[in-house]
């Protein structure tokens, strides 16, 4: 067995206790005030330097509220370091949950409207696993690891708020890596992606401004719920028209709200409209026409409009940096266990942070191919995954720092 996986599995208690801790108080959005607190108080435990990051700012408080998420009044990311100097790694894990209810029936399961069914609150405790592993050797280390501990994964620019903070800076970062649970994967598998690793994404609420009145009279009227209509027919028809068949990409309205009676043209109406893709051309292209037709339309049929806007790009598994990790990998997991796959078509925001240095993303498995997914209520991780996963955190960001200082 390797030595990480030792050290892991001699805390294994620990890494369980602090996933079963987060997953029954889980906190939805870029607000995780109670798992930040939660985080703090272990990492000082292990007597490990920590700073909050990711301060909101007013317009991005705004967006958030109007999507329904809780207000962000402070900063609920956190920030760790472990050793001193250069070169420098973070590791990063999320920790917000969904807005669902459990039905796993576990000892442990979270109640209410919140629930961790992405596996965050696993993240969060194999990166305080590691954290203590490496605390441990901290006096070893050729170099610093940083820890990222970051909430509002879910909305698609968590990371982003704490990367504009500071994140990569005061250590520069050199590299990142992180994890993620996949509970129809087995135990002890790792799949990554070289190159994209994830979709890209871009979210527009729209509200429509129109002028309401009465049915018998529309030409009276601004009707919103008209000029609705003809925006998300003009959109739909935007990936088969302008797109390569061949990329992927999908474009979703998934709400369209406006009046509450037959015989009364309203004064406002909203839409919500996504789309993805793994195709860097297709984004660049799609993210210039849909604010386009956008404009176009409504101002056609002489509405006005406000739009705000969330942006994901692609995560990317640099091809040289997943070369280097890969195989600190297999030493703990065992090279036939370590396999690349291709890329998934879900967003995930740690592409804010594989935009400014080369980053590693993988999947852990902590399950079996009979399991329920992500996102689906009865979720339920093996928890043997948990030391594995900070063994695996850890002895990357050890072997890495000594790989560099080395050259």
């Amino acid at each position: 067995m390797h030595e990480m996986l030792v050290k892991a599995n001699a805390i294994r208690e620990q890494i369980v206790a602090d996933r079963r801790c987060l997953h029954g108080m889980p906190e939805v959005g870029v607000y995780t005030p109670r798992t930040a607190a939660y985080v703090k108080k272990r990492l000082g435990e292990m007597g490990i330097c920590h700073r909050d990051c990711g301060v909101h700012k007013p317009e991005d408080r705004e967006k958030m509220v109007f999507a329904g998420y809780p207000d962000a009044p402070a900063a609920t990311g956190v920030v760790g370091l472990i050793g001193r100097g250069g070169p420098c790694i973070l590791l990063r894990a999320d920790m917000d949950g969904l807005p669902m209810e459990e039905t796993t029936g576990l000892d442990f399961a979270a109640e209410g409207r919140a629930a961790h069914m992405c596996g965050h609150d696993a993240h969060a405790a194999m990166l305080l696993g590691a954290a203590r592993i490496l605390k441990d050797m901290e006096e070893q280390l050729p170099g610093t690891v940083k820890l990222m501990f970051q909430p509002g994964e879910e909305m698609g620019y968590g990371s982003r708020t704490m990367v504009e903070d500071g994140l990569l800076e005061d250590p520069g970062v050199d590299a990142a890596m992180a994890l993620h649970v996949g509970p129809q994967l087995e135990v002890g598998k790792l799949n990554y992606s070289p190159g994209v690793a994830s979709g890209a994404m871009a979210t527009f609420i729209v509200s429509i401004q129109g002028k309401g009145g009465h049915s018998s009279e529309p030409q009276k009227t601004v009707d919103p719920v008209n000029i609705a209509t003809q925006v998300c027919s003009a959109l739909n028809l935007l990936i088969p028209r302008e797109v390569d068949p061949e990329a992927f990409a999908t474009l979703t309205v998934g709400a369209l709200n406006g009046g509450r009676a037959s015989n009364i043209i309203p004064d406002t109406a909203e839409i919500m409209v996504s789309f993805r893709t793994l195709s860097p051309e297709a984004y660049d292209h799609l993210i210039e026409r849909v604010p386009e037709i956008l404009d176009h339309y409504i101002k056609a049929w002489r509405g006005t409009y406000s739009v705000r806007v969330l942006k994901t790009p692609s995560t990317v598994c640099d091809p040289g940096f997943s070369a280097e990790i890969v195989p600190f990998a297999a030493q703990v997991l065992g090279a036939e266990n370590v396999r690349p796959v291709p890329p998934m078509k879900g967003a995930e925001d740690f592409g804010h942070v594989t935009r400014h240095v080369p980053g590693f993303y993988a999947f852990l498995g902590a399950g079996a191919p009979e399991g329920y997914p992500l996102h689906n209520p009865n979720m339920v991780l093996d928890e043997s995954a948990l030391p594995l996963g900070s063994a695996l955190l850890a002895n990357c960001a050890v072997e890495w720092l000594k790989s560099r200082a080395q050259r």
